[in-house]
């Protein structure tokens, strides 16, 4: 049995390979990771069974030469592959996305808390969800957390496992209304689901239900990231029983003082200021009471609040903020702006007729209403915005709502009347949820037959004329599907097509379930079979709306020839990210509240958005009595502010139902107007007399209405303005100053001199596969990005790839683009260290260049000699990987780790009197070129003399890993200076003897003109 004494960081032989002992270990029982290997790959192993025995790192061969980019590729490949990085940042060397300088703000922000309590809330598309997601990551690696549960829509939840799973490593089971059933099946008695899943992403709406409630409070894990939370928390005035409820799940979670809270929204105050006040009460219940005009009260929120604009991270980090030099500074790539086009069109004239007939109808129920008391008034209201709503949207979607039962009929009162019928027919920018408001709104009430007695002259005749009226209407519209006659849809046709014939990629945003399938049928009619089209709709579930998403935008990618369109309703105008695959929005149907208009465009304007301008269409009807106003009132206008303050500010939804409210009101009217003018006409038997007088009173009416809705416009927009300079002035309020861009500076050079630079992956990633026999084919436009054949490539780089891109990529040898932003699409891959591609380039590159028996081509080689005019004298260039044993306090206990780091060390001269040099100079001989070829047997020689001399630097290299390790110590206490008590038993210690992975040897050109010697 061995006796030996094993310390965590330090290298044992055992299987056959060598392997580092983690801090998990114990005498009798040795919890081993591979050397160069990942926690995929531990293993136990019994020192009492196997035979155990301390090892060294085998120095490198002199045999083993390779040519002037072999130190650089072996190095990138050995910092690419870090999976247990020793600085502060536990997590960042294991998760899949390379964040920008301005998302670690929040971390940063987080780390200086003892629990996390914080409240995200920067614009749309900047990047909230990586924000969370590295604050989860982080406390979950550090220990401060140990399970994580997401509170989402339904609709977001898919989404947010994948971005989980893919981007930071953690899997997490969903928890919805369709998947509780077979999650509890397999839970022990007694046992709650979320003890036994301990990272979940539930349903918000499925979890605030009284039967799961209570189960989830108790058992709930602690850390909860909450996803839309401004649809969580109620103003005092509201009426919303389903925002209620989630404010009272949220309210008993947050009472847990140890728990981690992350609320993340891109609109945290949209005018409610008791509902700003009670989502910040959950963060910290003392800030529900601050005077957010107060300078000490805005510094008492500064540290929970982030709150930025794209203007403030566009370029987060410059010169001016202390930066060392250039190369850290950031530009962020977001779409430039959006290029608006506002298109008109004009009703047929049999269009026309059918809209003037169904005003006239709508305008006679709701008269007959105001006679029989609120309810029946409400109930006719919304049954008439329902009508006139459906028929500008399209025949289609008018025929059904003609044919169809009003969600208000049911109503018992007013107040249930307008509960029902607003969001149907509303587009309210704080909304409960989006799901099912997209199905036709129905038209017929219960009403007929009392309406309609005694009142044959206003042609409400009784429940059969009625319901004839109403049929009749229906087929009309039916009869109009088509281009021929729907000259909006005509209009759509031609956008559509000017936009694929300019290269975009558009979405088609309808309002109504019918209106969306009936343009997806006709745009698949008139754009050919070339153009694939597909509807999106709140008839698929959450999860079967990306799966079509995916399928349309693979099965176009298969044929360069294939484009695509999607026309989809407001089921996705929230919270999915539509960027990769589109880059044009369509607004075939206005919103009646600019908000929703900001919330279609931002699926596609976000990070990661490969267009520099998103194009904007938006169709109107010039003559339909509704459309120009509301483009020219609301949509224009928010605009207009957007473009003004840099910043989209929500118009409060009771001051557009007002101009909208007026808008109907004033065409009923003029309906009934009209009708009781024609009915005059008619007794007169034709007067021409009396029509002129109908006229002009007609006339004279329409000015005067139409006056009113003016009047209420210019109040709306007054308010809306005043709203808008105290949304910019509040950026400076709200905005957190906890973390100062220096102090980022400072972080983020130090991880990247760890981890690397995105420079440094591509030109890895360039260098590498030409090496393996990888065809690279530069993308046009000057972008630098490119794509790779790998049909030529070895098979166990092949193998390694298919496991991440997708077998039937590298199966059917497609191309593999290689793009240089992190965000990017399924089959591509990006040119950062994490990505999984790249990762697995890497690990082949240096598994390869460790293995002196491996076969074929090793792009990378541990030793190389090189005659090169960038040195004077012999200079020696070592790669030299340090293994360090952390000791990281924590709220929960203590927590060991062995972590690695990769360093550059050069020195000149002969090991025995080594004159060594700074660290930017050993940097910079990574880029010397060979300026003269190097005789074989005088470079083995000359390698073979320098390797046995390197014992003389022995102390060397262990002073610096000290040097290394108090450099450590003192980046982690900075992160964690603001909680001494985390910060107390915090140690970094460097394991001995250090890895020596590479050596390379730089002589100087020993001719002046005569050409290489040897």
């Amino acid at each position: 049995m061995s006796t030996t004494t094993f310390t965590p960081g330090s290298l044992v032989s055992a299987r056959g390979r060598d392997w580092v002992i983690l801090p998990q270990s114990a005498p009798d029982m040795l919890v081993l990771r591979p050397l160069g290997g990942t926690d995929d790959d531990v293993a136990a192993v019994f020192p009492a069974f196997e035979p155990v025995r301390v090892a060294q790192f085998a120095p490198p061969s002199a045999a083993d030469l390779g040519d002037a980019y072999a130190a650089g590729l072996l190095r990138s490949a050995l910092r690419i592959g870090f999976r247990s990085g020793a600085g502060p940042f536990r997590s960042l060397a294991g998760i899949a996305v390379e964040p920008r300088a301005y998302q670690l703000v929040p971390l940063m922000m987080a780390l200086r808390q003892q629990t996390v309590r914080m409240l995200i809330s920067d614009d749309v598309g900047i990047g909230k969800t990586i924000e969370a997601g590295l604050i989860a990551s982080e406390l979950l690696a550090q220990g401060s957390a140990k399970g994580l549960a997401v509170l989402c829509s339904p609709a977001l939840a898919e989404q947010w496992q994948a971005e989980l799973r893919t981007k930071f490593g953690i899997d997490a089971e969903l928890v919805l209304a369709s998947t509780v059933s077979k999650l509890e099946r397999g839970l022990d008695l007694g046992q709650s689901l979320f003890d036994r899943h301990p990272h979940v992403v539930v349903s918000t709406d499925f979890i605030k239900s009284t039967r799961h409630r209570d189960d989830f409070v108790r058992h709930c894990p602690d850390l909860v990231i909450v996803d839309e939370a401004h649809t969580c928390v109620a103003a005092h005035d509201s009426t919303s029983t389903q925002s209620q409820l989630r404010y009272e799940l949220l309210q008993r979670i947050a009472t847990d003082t140890d728990r981690h809270l992350l609320l993340v929204t891109a609109t945290p105050h949209s005018g409610k200021e008791s509902a700003f006040r009670n989502l910040l009460g959950l963060v910290n219940p003392q800030l529900a009471t601050v005077d957010l005009g107060s300078d000490a009260d805005r510094r008492a929120l500064a540290p929970y609040f982030v709150h930025r604009k794209r203007a403030d991270v566009r370029q987060y980090l410059t010169k001016r903020d202390g930066l060392a030099d250039d190369r850290l500074a950031e530009q962020t790539s977001f779409p430039s702006d959006r290029h608006f086009k506002d298109e008109t069109y004009q009703l047929s004239p049999a269009y026309r007729a059918l809209l003037d007939d169904a005003i006239a109808y709508a305008s006679e129920r709701v008269t007959a209403a105001d006679s029989r008391g609120w309810r029946e008034a409400r109930i006719a209201w919304w049954s008439a915005i329902a009508l006139l709503r459906s028929l500008v949207s399209s025949p289609r979607a008018a025929a059904q709502t003609l044919r169809t039962r009003s969600a208000t009929a049911t109503a018992h009162t007013a107040e249930e009347a307008d509960r029902l019928g607003a969001p149907l027919t509303g587009d309210f920018a704080d909304s409960d949820a989006l799901e099912g408001l997209d199905v036709a709104p129905g038209a017929q009430t219960d009403e007929f037959h009392a309406l309609g007695a005694g009142s044959g002259d206003s042609g409400v005749a009784g429940d059969d004329s009625a319901r004839g009226r109403l049929a009749a209407l229906a087929d009309r519209a039916a009869k109009l599907a088509g281009p021929a006659e729907d000259r909006k849809l005509a209009a759509l046709v031609k956008q559509v097509k000017g936009l694929l014939k300019d290269g975009y990629r558009p979405i088609v945003f309808c309002r109504y379930i019918p209106t969306a399938d009936y343009v997806a049928e006709h745009l698949g009619d008139k754009l050919g079979k070339k153009i694939l089209v597909r509807a999106v709709t709140g008839t698929l579930s959450p999860q079967q709306r990306l799966h079509r998403i995916e399928e349309l935008a693979e099965t176009a990618g298969d044929d360069p020839s294939v484009r695509h369109v999607l026309v989809a309703t407001d089921c996705l105008s929230e919270g999915v990210n539509l960027q990769h695959h589109f880059d044009a929005i369509v607004h075939y149907d206005l919103a009646w509240n600019p908000t929703r208009h900001d919330q279609r465009e931002g699926r596609v304007d976000r990070y990661g958005q490969k267009r520099d301008v998103v194009r904007v269409i938006t169709l109107y009807g010039s003559d339909n009595g509704i459309d120009g106003k509301v483009l020219e009132v609301l949509i224009k206008k928010h605009r207009q502010i957007r473009k003004d303050l840099g910043i989209s500010v929500s118009v409060p939804d009771a001051a557009s139902t007002g101009v909208t409210d007026a808008i109907v009101e004033w065409l009923l009217l003029r309906g009934r107007q009209h009708s009781e003018q024609g009915a005059e006409r008619g007794s007169k038997q034709g007067s021409r007399q009396g029509s002129r007088q109908g006229s002009e009173q007609a006339s004279l009416f329409d000015v005067e209405e139409y006056r009113a809705i003016d009047r209420k416009a210019e109040a709306l927009v007054a308010d809306w303005q005043s709203a808008a300079e105290r949304e910019k002035a509040s950026r400076s309020r709200f905005a957190q100053h906890s973390i100062h861009p220096e102090e980022v500076a400072r972080e983020v050079a130090a991880i990247r001199d760890t981890l690397g630079r995105s420079g440094e992956v591509r030109s890895f990633v360039r260098r590498a596969l030409p090496a393996l026999n990888a065809v690279l084919r530069d993308e046009p436009g000057g972008s630098g990005d490119f794509t790779a054949e790998l049909g030529g490539t070895p098979a166990g780089l092949r193998d390694a790839l298919s496991s991440v891109l997708g077998g039937d990529v590298v199966e059917q040898d497609r191309p593999v683009p290689f793009r240089g932003t992190a965000a990017v699409a399924r089959g591509e891959a990006a040119l950062v260290r994490t990505d999984p591609a790249v990762a697995a380039l890497a690990g082949y590159v240096l598994n390869t260049a460790l293995d002196g028996r491996a076969t074929g081509p090793r792009p990378a080689r541990r030793c190389g000699v090189i005659r090169t005019r960038a040195v004077d004298g012999r200079t020696t260039l070592l790669l030299v990987r340090y293994r360090f044993h952390l000791t990281l306090p924590s709220r929960t206990g203590i927590r060991q780790l062995v972590a690695e780091d990769a360093r550059l060390l050069a020195f000149a001269g002969a090991p025995a009197s080594a004159n060594w040099l700074s660290a930017e100079a050993a940097l910079n001989l990574l880029d010397a070129s060979a300026d003269e070829n190097t005789d074989p047997t005088f470079g083995e020689r000359t390698m073979g003399r320098v390797l046995d001399g390197l014992p003389a630097i022995a102390d060397h290299l262990e002073t610096y890993g000290e040097e290394l390790a108090a450099q450590l110590l003192a980046s982690h206490r900075r992160v964690r200076s603001a909680a001494g008590e985390i910060v107390r038993g915090l140690t970094v210690t460097a394991q001995k003897p250090a890895d020596l992975l590479g050596v390379y040897v730089y002589l100087p050109v020993s001719t002046t003109a005569g050409g290489p010697t040897r």
